[in-house]
């Protein structure tokens, strides 16, 4: 699989929107600019995993792709925490 510049781009600034929002959410965990789009990237891929499964399709663009990436990003945090409860 190829990348062009601009993908990657948009992948790198959607994750680190979705990270922010999703850490804002999640009160606690700020993980500065390069842990938001870690966690937001690895969001956008819960997201793409269980909100089909869970019937909700929201579309394309930007936005729905970074209100996607931030519901998997806060799914991760969510678990995040309850590991480290344990």
């Amino acid at each position: 699989m190829r990348l062009s510049a601009e993908s990657l781009v948009v992948i790198i600034l959607v994750g680190l929107v979705a990270g922010w929002l999703a850490a804002k959410v999640v009160r606690g965990y700020g993980l500065g600019i390069v842990g938001d789009i870690i966690v937001g990237v690895i969001g956008a891929y819960i997201g793409n995993w269980l909100l089909p499964r869970l019937g909700i399709h929201l579309g394309t663009g930007v936005v729905l792709a970074i209100l996607n990436a931030t519901v998997g990003a806060i799914v991760l945090l969510l678990l995040v925490r309850l590991v480290r409860r344990l």
